[in-house]
């Protein structure tokens, strides 16, 4: 068994190339349990089918339906204001396009705050309705959680800068700068992992606290803005590929400009449009012999 952990974990290395023989199986959640210690772990963020095919033919392990997609797809300030229709609708659209990643949905703001139950029914939506494999939520909501993982639906955790908190925070605050503030977070991650979270996100915190909570629990972590330390780290799609307009966090890292090349794309089109240059005759399609001919002369009247 150990072995054949050893081959599987090693073809996942090796990001798929394209062809069918070349798909990996699905990664499962007790793998990233396993892989703590063992391997660093990669999620990024998808929106739509597109951005999750690209995403996981990219080697990802995870992919994340954020509700961070208020902002990066629905043009919100915030993320407050997604509606479970609006994740699960987003959710099934990513599962389209995913292979090989672990899919995670978001829990949208009000759809676990209310009671356990309420909690438990909406992430059963986001797993049969969105075909998630499993759900995330935010902060030390350890019931919630608890509830969630006995109804057999696997839970990520959230510490740090929770977004559907911003306003308690009195804004986007890196939070755990101080040593109370930094050992309650300690104490929050260990309570989601004992409640039954698989994986625990940890966002805009001083490097040494996101490597402190990475110590403590026996779960892998995923960082965004923590540090190095993290057992992982994700991105926002459109922050990593350059589709997103500044201000940027401090932690992105742009890996290309596609929103450039997208722009230029366009703008060449629309040239060559207005100049006639396309379509060109071998982007047009043939007619049977005889068919303008035909068409040029005047109907007979009857």
């Amino acid at each position: 068994m150990e072995e054949r952990s050893k081959r599987t974990r090693k073809a996942r290395a090796v990001p798929p190339q394209g062809r069918e023989s070349d798909v990996k199986a699905p990664l499962t959640v007790p793998e990233v349990v396993t892989a703590k210690g063992q391997r660093r772990l990669v999620m990024v963020t998808a929106t739509d089918e597109p951005s999750a095919r690209w995403a996981d033919r990219g080697g990802v392990d995870l992919i994340l339906v954020g509700d961070s997609l208020a902002m990066a797809a629905l043009g919100r300030p915030d993320t407050l204001s997604v509606t479970m229709e609006e994740m699960v609708h987003h959710t099934r659209a990513v599962a389209a396009g995913v292979t090989s990643s672990l899919l995670v949905a978001d829990m949208p703001f009000g759809s676990y705050q209310t009671s356990t139950a309420n909690a438990v029914h909406n992430a059963c939506r986001l797993v049969a309705e969105g075909r998630a494999r499993a759900v995330k939520l935010e902060g030390p909501r350890f019931a919630e959680v608890e509830a969630i993982v006995a109804a057999g639906i696997p839970v990520v955790g959230h510490l740090g800068l929770t977004p559907q908190s911003v306003h308690r925070f009195g804004g986007y605050r890196v939070q755990g700068r101080g040593v109370r503030d930094a050992r309650r977070l300690i104490e929050q991650a260990r309570g989601l992992a004992e409640a039954g979270a698989f994986l625990l996100v940890l966002e805009a915190m001083p490097a040494s606290v996101g490597a402190a909570i990475t110590r403590a629990v026996p779960i892998p972590t995923i960082g965004i803005g923590a540090g190095p330390a993290c057992d992982g780290q994700v991105l926002v799609f459109a922050d990593l590929v350059g589709l997103s307009d500044p201000p940027l966090p401090r932690f992105v890292r742009r890996y290309a400009q596609a929103g450039e090349m997208i722009r230029s794309a366009i703008a060449a089109f629309a040239e060559d449009v207005r100049a006639g240059r396309y379509p060109k005759e071998a982007e047009c399609y043939t007619a049977p012999p005889g068919l303008a001919r035909a068409l040029s002369r005047r109907p007979r009247r009857r």
